[in-house]
């Protein structure tokens, strides 16, 4: 994300309309981070104030991993390439992309390099903006992307099917904003932000998916050598073959007897 965009969306957030998204996003993350636990939460790149989205969480530590650029300087606790992550794998608990995908080049990449951080069991919670929407339509005729600095759109289908690509689980979804963008978006305690997510979830501009990383673990199977031949009631249980040869009589003890008469038989006169 480039410096001046950086700066542009900083004092767009500060606008009526900015001011209502972050408060009704502040709120959505608090309920999806309140059953988040563990050590280390990761916010990768700068959404409103600087860790006003992760303030109220529960992991031990929380950071910032800023974009480069003039505030990425002094507000963000870590500096990195967000598609080559300067974080040791499986040292995260949680990561949060508050619109981050939408700034990036390679959103996919981005994708990888938090599959690759989170630790077993790790929450990824991902915020976006709806393409088939009144906010998509706006970016669509914006000069300079709207927010401003927004690279592209991704439908939440599409981040769903690469989620579970990556190995992902979702375990929560949420749709959220429904004022349009040219007026002071709603309240998020208001009826319509309330109401909205269960009467008319399609006229959403706004979306939250909250998704685990899960790891399978394969359980070894020891080879069957050998048959063992089964035992019922205490004796071993014939085999095909002892079955097939009694039935011909090559089991049984008579079979080979001679059942003729050893009587000589007497010739007629």
């Amino acid at each position: 994300m480039a410096p001046h965009s950086t700066d542009s969306l900083y004092a767009w957030l500060r606008t009526p309309l900015g001011e209502r998204l972050y408060a009704t996003e502040r709120k959505l993350v608090g309920e999806a981070l309140a059953q988040v636990f563990g050590w280390q939460l990761l916010q990768i790149g700068l959404w409103g104030d600087d860790d006003g989205l992760i303030a109220e969480a529960r992991t031990q530590r929380k950071s910032v991993l800023g974009w480069h650029g003039p505030r990425a300087q002094s507000s963000a606790m870590i500096r990195s390439r967000t598609d080559a992550l300067a974080v040791a794998s499986d040292s995260v608990d949680a990561v949060l992309l508050p619109h981050t995908l939408e700034y990036e080049p390679d959103p996919h990449e981005i994708l990888r390099e938090v599959g690759r951080i989170l630790s077993g069991e790790g929450h990824l919670v991902v915020l976006g903006f709806r393409p088939l929407s009144s906010w998509g339509l706006r970016y669509l005729f914006a000069r300079r992307g709207f927010p401003p600095g927004i690279e592209r759109l991704i439908g939440e289908g599409r981040l769903r099917d690469w989620l579970k690509l990556l190995g992902f689980e979702i375990v929560d979804a949420r749709r959220y904003l429904f004022a349009l963008p040219w007026t002071a978006a709603a309240s998020p305690q208001g009826f319509f932000e309330r109401a909205g997510e269960h009467l008319w979830p399609l006229f959403a501009s706004g979306y939250m998916i909250k998704a685990r990383k899960r790891v399978y673990a394969l359980t070894p199977i020891r080879p069957r050598w050998r048959l063992r031949p089964a035992v019922v009631g205490g004796l071993i249980e014939p085999t095909t073959r002892m079955n097939r040869d009694w039935q011909f009589g090559a089991g049984d003890p008579d079979s080979h007897a001679d059942h003729s008469d050893p009587r000589p038989v007497p010739r007629a006169p």
